[in-house]
This record gives C-alpha cells, sequence and structure tokens, in this order.
C-alpha cells in the first residue's frame, strides 16, 4: 500500500480530571476544580474517530497510562496514599490523551534512510507530563516496531524541553514525496512560559537524519503565547501544499514565509487577520487546533471543535473562506468539550504519522467494530465524574485501575500492563 496519513488519537483515560496543572494553558486554569465526566470525555473522543473514518482517513489509537503514576511517585518517595494533594494531582493526570505532545514524526520520505522517524517527547516543562514519556516510548516502540520502516527514538535529555508534533508542521506536495520539515520554538511569551526548545528540535532533525537544505527553524510569536497559545497548533497548522496560520503566530512571519515560499514553491498560505479574529477569540475557539486533511475525495477539510461553530468571529470568517471557494473547501465540526475544557481540541488528541498502515501493528488500528466495542467497555468502566477533591480516594483509584486493564485486555495489550 502508498504511503497514507494515519491519525492516532489518544483515548481519554479514567483519570480525567480537572486539576488545573498547566500554568499557560488558559482553558486548564480557568477550569481548575471543576468536576471532569471521564466517560462522556472517551466516548466523545471515540465519535472524532468515527467521524475521521467516515471521511475515509485510516485511524489508529493510543491507550491511557497508568494512573496513578505510581514508578513516578516512587521515585519521589512517595505513594498515593501517602502524598499532598498537589503531587497526588499531577500522578492522576490524564493528558497523555493529548498525542500531539507523543511524539515528533519525519516521514520516511524526508529521512536519510527512508524510515519513518519519531521521537518521544520529553516534555519536561510541567510537572505532570514529564512522568509520560516512558509510557509513550512503550507504545510507540509496539506500534512502529517494524525496523524495516521505522526507527523509534528516546527523548531529548531533558535540559532541553520538546513538547512533540504540536510545535512541527511539514510541506510536500504528497505524503509519499519528499517535504519541508517546519520546527516551531519558543522563546518567551510574558508571564507564561515557552515549552518548546529550539536544541530539542536541532537534536531531533539530526536524529531524524533530515536533509538541514529543507529544515527549518521559526520562533512562535511572543505575543501568542503571552495570549495562550502554548504550543504552536493552537494558532497555526499545516497539511500538503497548505498552511492556515494566525496572523500572530510567528515572531518573523515575512522572512519565514519568503524561506518557506523558496523551498516550497506550491505553498498555499491561508492567514486569518487579526482584525477580523482576535487572537483571544483563535484561542478560545481553537480555531487552528484543528485537523487539516486530504479525504480520499481530494476535498481538503478543516475539523474543529464545537466552540468554533459557536464563535461568531470564527464561524463568519470559516464561512466566508468557504464561499470564495478557497484552500479549505469542507468545514466538519466534532464535539469534544470535555477535552477543550482541559485545554486541547481536536488536533491535541491526535499524533499524525505517515506510512503504510499494513507495517503498524494492527492492534493500535481501529475501524467500526473495534470502536463499537470499546464503546461499550468504556461505557462499562470508566468513572461518569471525578471532582479533584476525590483524586485520593482509594475507590476512585482502584476503579481507574481496573478500567485501564480492562480496556489493555480489550484491545489484547497486555504487554503494556507494567507500563
Amino acid at each position: 500500500m502508498p504511503l497514507t496519513e494515519i491519525n492516532f488519537d489518544g483515548i481519554v483515560g479514567p483519570s480525567h480530571n480537572y486539576a488545573g496543572l498547566s500554568f499557560g494553558n488558559l482553558a486548564a486554569m480557568r477550569n481548575a476544580g471543576l468536576s471532569s465526566h471521564p466517560r462522556a470525555a472517551a466516548l466523545q473522543g471515540l465519535e472524532k474517530m468515527r467521524a475521521n473514518l467516515r471521511l475515509g482517513l485510516a485511524q489508529g489509537l493510543f491507550v491511557p497510562q497508568p494512573r496513578p503514576a505510581r514508578a513516578w511517585l516512587g521515585a519521589l518517595g512517595a505513594t498515593p496514599e501517602d502524598v499532598d494533594s498537589v503531587l497526588r494531582a499531577n500522578a492522576m493526570s490524564a493528558s497523555a490523551m493529548w498525542a500531539a505532545n507523543a511524539a515528533t514524526v519525519s516521514p520516511a520520505p524526508d529521512t536519510a534512510d527512508r524510515r519513518t522517524h519519531l521521537t518521544v517527547a520529553n516534555l519536561r516543562t510541567m510537572p505532570h507530563r514529564s512522568h509520560e514519556w516512558p509510557a509513550t516510548l512503550a507504545q510507540l516502540k509496539l506500534a512502529f516496531g517494524d525496523e524495516r520502516h521505522f526507527a523509534v527514538h528516546g527523548p531529548v535529555p531533558p535540559a532541553f524541553g520538546d513538547e512533540g508534533a504540536a510545535n512541527h508542521m511539514r510541506f510536500a506536495e504528497r505524503h509519499e514525496v519528499l517535504g519541508v520539515e517546519v520546527f516551531v520554538y519558543g522563546v518567551g511569551g510574558g508571564s507564561y512560559p515557552a515549552r518548546q526548545h529550539v536544541e530539542a528540535f536541532r537534536a531531533i532533525a539530526r536524529l531524524h537524519r533530515l536533509d538541514p537544505q529543507r529544515t527549518l527553524f521559526v520562533q512562535q510569536s511572543e505575543e501568542a503565547i503571552a495570549a495562550g497559545a502554548f504550543h504552536n497548533d493552537v494558532v497555526a497548522v499545516a497539511n500538503e501544499r497548505i498552511l492556515f496560520a494566525h496572523e500572530r503566530a510567528f515572531e518573523n512571519k515575512g522572512e519565514f514565509l519568503g524561506r518557506l515560499g523558496e523551498l516550497f514553491p506550491a505553498l498555499e498560505y491561508v492567514e486569518v487577520p487579526a482584525a477580523e479574529v482576535s487572537l483571544e477569540d483563535a484561542i478560545r475557539s481553537y480555531l487552528f487546533n484543528a485537523q487539516l486533511v486530504t479525504p480520499p475525495d481530494g476535498a481538503t477539510t478543516l475539523i474543529v471543535p464545537e466552540e468554533a461553530r459557536e464563535t461568531p468571529s470564527v464561524w463568519s470568517w470559516l464561512q466566508r473562506h468557504l464561499a470564495g471557494n478557497g484552500a479549505i473547501r469542507r468545514v466538519e465540526v466534532v464535539d469534544v468539550r470535555q477535552s477543550m475544557a482541559n485545554g486541547g481540541g481536536p488536533a491535541c488528541l491526535r499524533l499524525r504519522v505517515v506510512a503504510d498502515p499494513a507495517t503498524v501493528d494492527p492492534r493500535f488500528l481501529v475501524d467500526e467494530a473495534k470502536l463499537d466495542r470499546l464503546a461499550e467497555l468504556i461505557g462499562r468502566e470508566w468513572p461518569e465524574s471525578i471532582d479533584p477533591a476525590e483524586l485520593g480516594e482509594p475507590a476512585l483509584i482502584a476503579a481507574i485501575e481496573q478500567a485501564r486493564a480492562a480496556l489493555l485486555d480489550g484491545l489484547n495489550l497486555r504487554d503494556l500492563a507494567a507500563v
């Protein structure tokens, strides 16, 4: 089979809660302390996967990580039962559902050895995410274990923060041909931290054996970070020939677009002016934290959350663009409100991998029948609601661990039980 885009979505874990751990993520901070609904969140995620399948896209999944993160707590000399509430919340986070932060991916046509390279993100900036990479790496090594087609790398040393594909873009006429890879790093953002370090991306480009002449390192706008765009994919998204971005997404926009246009003359740049959609509206609606995809019918499609339709400036801009026969030909709306309330939209939930599906471990690929079985299991095993104050309750911890064990059994992924 030819190379194709496969979207690997993270299943929202049974410990999904709103503890407000992510400084700089405005939605997570705004909803801190509210009750979450893990079952509804996970089912919303499955419906998003179904929507991709209906478009004719290949779809995969990653499973939730062990929660509480007992190994991490143990390294700190603690247990879930004997630790303060803040550390416990960090050990109970379900943020690994945001698979866009799982790794950075370079497709085989771009690499010197013609294998797809994946480097797991270290996520060192936020304590609740810094312990994710070992379990993520274990899944990547299983899903992409065929070393004839894939090379899976460990994390960049933690001196340099790396948050994965949320800050990476690729441009190519088609998925299966040589492309240009763009790595977007941060320097500052007012009171909020810049999470992606340029040296981490330089290391990844070397590990992936990319052509330096077709690799760009671009600074994210400090204004965008200060406004709450903690990752580049909150203000820009790319697919094949199209870059869809807010006017204020990049620090040196003119220089970047000029260089990208030289390397990739087929570029179609679609900019949303700040005068029509403010950074505040773009970030609140997650207009750019969308999946920009090309289904088999060839109609470039933007998959946005319900919040985009509910934000007048955003929806008006999209309707004008569609009416004008712009580069984006179709908009699909999905309901991921539970994820959105914790600061992650449709693009956050998926890691895009360009590969031949036949080379991927089939346990990580889904069809409608598998999603039906997962929906039944989640409806039976996932907690209906969690208040952050309940995170230390033994009964809840036991239910969360049992739910994950049941999922691994259902997917025949028991080899992930210990990680």
